[in-house]
């Protein structure tokens, strides 16, 4: 018999992450909050839109190293979101060579729809719970994202293998 360290917290969590984090996760999901938003709108481009709300109008390497995709990633599923309606590209006032990406407002309007399906969706997996618990829960998820290891200023710049093999992930 092997000795095994003691399955811990962070053991529980890592395997939690793990589950909803992988590729075939966020695919679902993802496929669920775009439905009938349009056919520009998928679980490929999603990321593209919804990290632009959260950036605001960026370059695509900017926004590529936000949602974790290659800047010619990003740049293709951006033509696809542009062509239909969802977002422009605009002179970046700082630097009248370079492009920013933004969001148009139906861009917007398909993040706002989303993301209140996201916390429909939430709802219902929370719906069993007692509502104390639940709220405890969200706070306690809260607490872990804003202290723990996943804040910015803690996350390394991934490096250009990392942003290949997360491209390679992404055009699945």
């Amino acid at each position: 018999m092997t000795n095994q360290p003691p399955h811990t917290t962070g053991d529980e969590i890592a395997d939690a992450l793990g589950l909803l984090l992988r590729r075939s996760s966020r695919a679902g999901l993802y496929a669920h909050l775009t439905d009938g938003l349009g056919e520009s709108v998928d679980e490929l481009t999603y990321p593209v839109l919804s990290g632009l709300a959260r950036t605001g109008p960026c370059s695509a390497a900017d926004l590529g190293r936000e949602v974790g995709l290659d800047r010619t990633t990003v740049t293709r599923r951006a033509d696809r979101l542009e062509r239909g309606g969802l977002l422009r590209r605009e002179s970046d006032p700082a630097d009248g060579r370079a492009t920013l990406l933004a969001l148009t407002d139906r861009g917007r309007e398909a993040v706002q729809v989303a993301r209140r399906r996201l916390a429909a969706r939430i709802d219902d997996s929370l719906a069993s719970w007692p509502q104390a618990d639940a709220r405890a829960f969200a706070h306690w998820l809260q607490r872990f994202v804003d202290e723990g290891p996943f804040t910015a200023a803690d996350t390394p710049e991934p490096s250009t293998r990392q942003r290949a093999a997360g491209a390679d992930l992404s055009a699945r």
